[in-house]
């Protein structure tokens, strides 16, 4: 069985620290290029938004956020750290309760990591369409299958070699190095294939995929991320 385990309030005090080391740095470093390439207007969603730091992201690009989590503890560190934002609690992330075909942005950070089936991946997907103008862009930032088979800046998996059999759908685990929580993370293995037949059954088209690889100048202590890519970037649209 599956569960949430950001809706934790000892995890949403670690993530509400928690800016963009590392690892981190390379989800984020090249979101700006791509979300100014892809997507026109500035209202979004930041879906799984967490502890805020997502939208507040967002929000320095230029962007007007509603950030939509499951997660109370989380919401509560986010609305703390961003007084001023919009955060949402969704109850089993149901969003039938945000206005459709309104926003140009859906950004997804790392939360499909931890939807656990196919179908509910389609599932949200749908509903994530259902909120885009017609010409919007959902971009899902998700965990390459190679994140939980290697060591990292800011992660850790030598612990857990089970992870070496998983297959997509599976449990696996991961240690994060940058907060002071050292419980590991349970996540769903998603492969690539996976990733794209649920777009393709929730209407949805990969536009462009990206998987950022680390410079050695950028001045962190890279570990696999020059060779290896830690995290994929799917930019969605409607199919035609």
């Amino acid at each position: 069985m599956f569960t949430n385990v950001y809706d934790d309030r000892a995890r949403a005090d670690a993530y509400a620290a928690l800016e963009f080391p590392g690892t981190y740095y390379l989800a984020y470093r090249d979101l700006p290029a791509i979300i100014g390439a892809h997507v026109r207007g500035t209202k979004a969603i930041d879906f799984g938004c967490g502890a805020g730091r997502s939208t507040r992201f967002l929000r320095e690009l230029g962007f007007d956020p509603v950030g939509v989590d499951i997660s109370e503890p989380m919401l509560a560190r986010a609305r703390e750290r961003d007084p001023g934002g919009e955060y949402r609690l969704l109850p089993d992330g149901d969003l039938g309760g945000l206005p459709a075909g309104v926003h140009d942005l859906v950004l997804s950070a790392f939360t499909f990591d931890n939807i656990p089936t196919m179908e509910k991946k389609i599932a949200l997907l749908n509903s994530l369409k259902r909120l885009l103008t017609d010409g919007g862009r959902i971009v899902n930032l998700v965990s390459a299958p190679d994140i939980y088979l290697n060591e990292w800046a800011s992660f850790s998996t030598r612990d857990f070699p089970e992870n070496r059999t998983a297959r997509s759908g599976d449990k696996v685990l991961i240690v994060m190095l940058d907060v002071e929580d050292r419980r590991p993370v349970e996540d769903v293995l998603c492969t690539d294939d996976d990733y794209r037949e649920a777009y393709t059954r929730a209407g949805l088209v990969p536009i462009e995929t990206y998987k950022p690889l680390a410079k050695p100048d950028e001045g962190h202590a890279w570990v696999s991320e020059t060779t290896i890519a830690p995290w994929v970037i799917y930019v969605l649209g409607h199919q035609a």
